[in-house]
């Protein structure tokens, strides 16, 4: 508990300290704007009441600086944009030392590190955006704006990508190049091409000794988004394509080990009302691949904004992600329970339940788990 009281301190105190120089900095260009900065930190509280492995309580938690210039702003050039995002993730691992669960019951679950998570080059070319650099494939690709506010990660990043593929998402990113184009108001096409294995943090504790080798292969995706109004209301619909191709080595030889997958979001606010509105998303993720270890996954949910505030401050939500498994382990389907309140501009907390049914994340047979959560996050 002290340990982890310390460990708190230390990220607010980072925070603070890095803060005050960077927001000076932040002042000078406030005439062009040139330089944007934000800090935030989120923690959580994490309670496994009942099932998984065992019982017991764990804290985790994650900060992050990030730092952006704008050539336009700063009368250099135009259309372009340099990004960088430092983060430092510590404290106890719930899913694998209390839940047992596979698709991972909290989105900042990543162990404890410090290290950049993004850092790149953006150039607008008229209706295309090219990136270069270190980048998270989830902030572009396979996300869902009503899918965001749970904090189980396969509402974040689908599992048939990341439990299938060395993925560049958090918290090991990697290097790639991605192209954006809009091809109408309405109609966006991307395509991004990365390194095929992100180099672990083993070799690489702060994820800036990149390691590009023939045999770590690729990973090619594209996707195509559609923004619609439905009777006034907004929506969201995406569809994507992927193909992972890297060299695995065995005792005799080595083999080139490819798999591929397809996916579907779908995000359709459905009624509004002053501040009030519901939203309801879908996620739907397939590879058939036969080195697949997730062959589908389903996830739906729906959120409803201002319940209890005229202002819209807060949203619950509920929804349900289901894994379906190829190596003879039972379905993973959690569901989820959320309630999100934004106490102040910079200030929210987050109260939150899951009952996750077949935990598989340790191969072996679990009860049903029963667990709570409390989040909160502060950002500058």
């Amino acid at each position: 508990m002290k340990k982890v009281i310390c460990l708190y301190a230390l990220s607010l105190s980072l925070l603070l300290f890095f803060s005050f120089p960077l927001y000076a900095q932040d002042a000078l260009y406030e005439k062009d704007n040139a330089f944007s900065f934000e800090a935030s930190y989120i923690g959580d509280d994490i309670n496994n009441f009942s099932g998984g492995i065992h019982t017991g309580s764990s804290y985790l938690g994650m900060a992050n600086l990030r730092l952006r210039f704008d050539t336009q702003s700063s009368g250099l050039w135009n259309g372009g944009q340099f990004y960088v995002n430092a983060a430092n993730i510590h404290g106890s691992s719930p899913s694998s030392e209390l839940l047992g669960d596979m698709q991972v019951a909290s989105n900042i679950d990543a162990g404890n590190h410090t290290y950049i998570q993004e850092l790149w080059y953006k150039q607008a070319l008229g209706k295309v955006e090219l990136t270069a650099g270190l980048q998270d494939l989830n902030v572009e690709f396979a996300n869902s704006a009503y899918g965001s506010i749970f904090m189980n990660s396969s509402f974040g990043i689908l599992p048939v990508i990341s439990t299938n593929i060395s993925a560049p998402i958090f918290p090991l990113t990697t290097l790639g190049v991605t192209a954006k184009w809009a091809l109408s108001e309405k109609i966006s096409l991307l395509g991004a091409i990365y390194d095929g294995t992100p180099t672990d943090f083993d070799y690489n504790p702060y994820n800036i000794n990149w390691h590009l080798a023939s045999e770590d292969g690729f990973l090619a995706i594209s996707e195509l988004q559609y923004n619609v109004d439905i009777a006034t209301l907004p929506g969201t619909y995406k569809v994507g394509a992927y193909s992972h191709n890297h060299m695995v080595e065995n005792a005799t030889d080595s083999l080139s080990n490819n798999i591929f997958g397809l996916y579907v979001y779908a995000d359709q606010k459905v009624w509004a009302q002053n501040n009030k509105s519901l939203g309801l998303f879908a996620q739907l993720g397939y590879s058939p691949s036969q080195a697949s270890i997730n062959n589908y996954y389903l996830g739906l949910g729906l959120n409803y904004t201002g319940l209890f505030t005229k202002q819209g401050k807060d949203v619950l939500g509920l929804a349900i992600a289901h894994q379906h498994f190829t190596d003879g382990l039972k379905s993973e389907t959690t569901i989820e329970l959320t309630y999100r309140y934004q106490l102040t501009k910079n200030f929210f907390v987050q109260p939150d339940f899951q009952y996750i049914i077949n935990p598989a994340g340790t191969g072996e047979t679990l009860n049903n788990c029963f667990a709570g959560n409390l989040r909160f996050g502060i950002s500058f």
